[in-house]
């Protein structure tokens, strides 16, 4: 089980540029990349976009500081030659007495680079295409490199980058239009060493709707949000019977977040998670209501307002604390995605958040209507499915005590048709599957009643759906005031993730299999009264079963969809620790 410890350190000495000081430029670290060769072994090189004066500059590494050799700067341009290290940490900025936002430099070897503008091609559907990018997953019992520099060889590429847990090497392939790449994916494909060719198709994977709907505070409270806060903040420092928590790491798969806001601005510099706090580490963007800082705000924001908080940072001061890492390697779609999933599990992540997935072309709605949104072509999706099935095959194997969580989709079409839906149809107990709820418009209910919330019409569904969360939520401007709602699964996947966070930190012991037990267990219900079988597709999750209700055959909640209660799920996992005794 991971814990937690201290990475290593870098040697520290002083970076510093002569260069007048212009305090009205603040420090900002807008990108992080691995960059140079990804393949080496002894150092590794990153290079970073900022914001920052021409000024003495001191850059840091888990608040040492490194040495000025293994800097170079060109402008906003910041090249770092370090060497390997056996544990992640965050990097930041220092100018006098202001720090920049931290980010998550990574131990991994998992690194992957994207397609430039021109690299990028429309297909016969019209959808982006990287041209001479490609992925190869090699059998696991080849040696995934030598195999690849030999397929390199042999075809006239070049291997650049690597997820090497998984044995997937990018090429980058002697194509100058699709007919080219295709033909070589095609001799790629039917060598014995090769299980499956990945080609990346572009695209932004987030999964959200803007809305005109008015967010009522009642939105959050359908998950008894404010609740569960309350429960956490009491009972586990009770006195008489106190619950000793574990950090936790959370590794969010976004770009970046607007740190400007002032959901963000607390976090600044060195963070440490002693005395209950929450660390967040992020590249700078400049989009308010960009879909990472939205996502990431459900987590970690900080504000005044009561119940407005993100849900681990409204449980500070207690208990051992939480560091929220959002990273997504690099922009190469969903092979970044998958890279920079393995790089935070190898540094100690216990819950990944995935608000993101893709249809295939062709996919259909509940009305049978076709899905037009977030869509990849059939061999695109192939690929993508072989290596989404390696990555949870290395995760069973290597990390068994690692979540994640998974947005539904917002297509309002089948989670579990797994030539359709990605990567949520995967059947694997690592994996949860959230839908999107909002609230109903009866005024006269209790939280309990199963019509207090419906199913949002987008929602995907069905039975590979494990719980629905509230998927409605308020962006916040630079200036504090409100910005638009946004709707979508992508926002009630983190109020899973945040409260599987906060179970883990109470009972670290606990299995994924068993947190999915205790939140269908636990979970209130939503929409009408069904059976076990889809009835004009109003089954929003999988039916609540008789084993998840004490074996009662006529409770009330059986055959109904699951919907989140968060506090009752914090509730059954203090009372799980009795059983790890």
């Amino acid at each position: 089980m991971h814990r937690l410890g201290r990475p290593l350190f870098i040697l520290p000495l002083l970076l510093a540029f002569a260069a007048p000081t212009h305090a009205q430029t603040p420090l900002r670290i807008e990108h992080l990349l691995r960059c140079g060769d990804l393949l080496a072994g002894e150092s590794t090189e990153f290079c970073l976009t900022i914001q920052a004066p021409e000024a003495p500059l001191q850059v840091l590494i888990d608040g040492e500081l490194i040495p000025a050799e293994a800097v170079r700067r060109d402008g906003s341009q910041l090249r770092l030659t370090l060497p390997a290290r056996e544990r992640g940490a965050p990097v930041w900025l220092r100018q006098g007495d202001e720090a920049s936002n931290p980010v998550w430099l990574t131990a991994g070897s998992s690194h992957v680079i994207a397609a430039r503008p021109d690299e990028v091609v429309k297909s016969q559907e019209g959808i982006s295409s990287y041209l001479d990018l490609v992925s190869v997953v090699i059998e696991e019992r080849y040696d995934g490199l030598r195999e690849a520099r030999r397929l390199a060889e042999k075809y006239g590429a070049e291997v650049v980058g690597a997820i090497p847990p998984l044995n997937t090497y990018q090429l980058r392939l002697p194509a100058d239009d699709l007919i080219e790449r295709d033909a070589l994916v095609l001799r790629l494909g039917n060598e014995l060493q090769v299980d499956a060719v990945v080609i990346e198709e572009s695209g932004p994977e987030g999964e959200a709707e803007s809305s005109s709907r008015e967010p009522r505070a009642s939105e959050w409270a359908a998950n008894r949000f404010v609740d569960a806060v309350a429960f956490f903040r009491n009972r586990i420092p009770a006195k008489g019977d106190p619950v000793d928590t574990e950090p936790i790491r959370v590794g969010v798969i976004e770009r970046n977040v607007d740190v400007d806001l002032p959901d963000f601005r607390r976090y600044r510099g060195a963070c440490a998670t002693e005395d209950g706090h929450v660390c967040l580490y992020a590249r700078d963007s400049r989009e308010a209501d960009g879909h990472g800082a939205i996502v990431a705000g459900i987590l970690a924001a900080q504000r005044d307002e009561r119940g407005l908080s993100g849900f681990l940072s409204a449980l500070e001061p207690v208990g051992a604390g939480y560091e929220v890492i959002v990273d997504r390697n690099s922009d190469a779609g969903i092979t970044a995605n998958v890279a920079a999933s393995v790089n935070l599990v190898e540094d100690g992540v216990r819950v990944l958040n995935w608000s993101w997935g893709i249809h295939r072309v062709g996919t259909r709605d509940v009305q049978g209507e076709e899905v037009d949104s977030l869509i990849r072509s059939g061999i695109a999706m192939s690929g993508y499915e072989e290596l989404l099935e390696e990555f949870f095959l290395w995760l069973r194997r290597e990390h068994p005590d690692v979540v994640v969580v998974n947005s539904a989709g917002n297509g309002s079409t089948f989670s579990s048709a797994d030539d359709y839906r990605l990567p949520s149809s995967f059947v694997t107990e690592q994996l949860l599957v959230v839908g999107g709820h909002q609230r109903s418009e009866r005024r006269d209910l209790p939280v309990e009643h199963p019509d207090y919330a419906e199913r949002r019409r987008s929602s995907n569904l069905d039975m590979r759906v494990d719980i629905t969360a509230a998927a409605c939520t308020r962006a916040w401007t630079p200036d504090g005031k409100p910005g638009e709602v946004h709707c979508g699964t992508s926002y009630a996947t983190p109020m899973v993730a945040g409260v599987v966070a906060a179970m883990t930190a109470i009972n670290p012991a606990l299995e994924p299999e068993q947190m999915r037990e205790l939140l269908r267990r636990s979970a209130m219900t939503i929409g009408r009264d069904s059976d076990f079988e889809p009835v004009e597709a109003d089954d929003l999750t999988a039916p609540i079963l008789p084993s998840e209700r004490d074996y009662r055959l006529n409770d009330r909640d059986v055959g109904r969809s699951a919907r989140l209660d968060m506090r009752k799920a914090l509730e059954l996992a203090v009372e799980s620790r009795q059983y790890e005794r």
